[in-house]
């Protein structure tokens, strides 16, 4: 395994291994003094990485030394994907920017139909507003 960083073996598994999605967030343990019954040992570097795609979640670890990485993948159910997909899990910064503007642009969309069908009559505008307040008030006691 040639790997002297967390990058590295990132890197080498998403290649050898056809690892979908991006590294996320890795952690370096750096090795230190344990207490092993009456003996004192040295515990070695500890690597912890994870990649994450909508479809899938892999988590490696890998203790500096070992001729072997340990690798866990979980696919992710249909629900789970289209979750990952709402929250842009895994995915580049275009792709996020292209989903968020087109959920900007439906609200736009949303709230100048409800413009063009009050045709600002005093009435439907109150109507239109009482029933975007009550809305908004479930929202604001659902999320307590």
């Amino acid at each position: 395994m040639p790997a002297n960083t967390p990058r590295e073996l990132a890197k080498w598994l998403k290649h050898e291994l056809k690892i979908q999605g991006n590294p996320g967030r890795m952690q370096k343990e750096p090795s230190h003094a344990v207490a092993w019954g009456d003996h004192s040992v040295v515990q070695p570097e500890y690597w912890q990485l994870n990649f994450a795609s909508p479809r899938e979640n892999t988590s490696v670890e890998y203790w500096v030394g070992n001729s072997f990485v340990s690798v866990k993948r979980n696919e992710n159910t249909f629900l789970a994907m289209l979750t990952n997909l709402h929250k842009g899990v895994g995915l580049s910064v275009g792709w996020v920017l292209l989903i968020d503007t087109l959920a900007g642009s439906i609200i736009l969309l949303s709230l100048a139909g409800v413009l063009r069908w009050t045709e600002l009559n005093k009435r439907k505008t109150i109507g239109a507003l009482l029933v975007l307040g009550s809305i908004a008030a479930a929202v604001c006691v659902g999320m307590m």
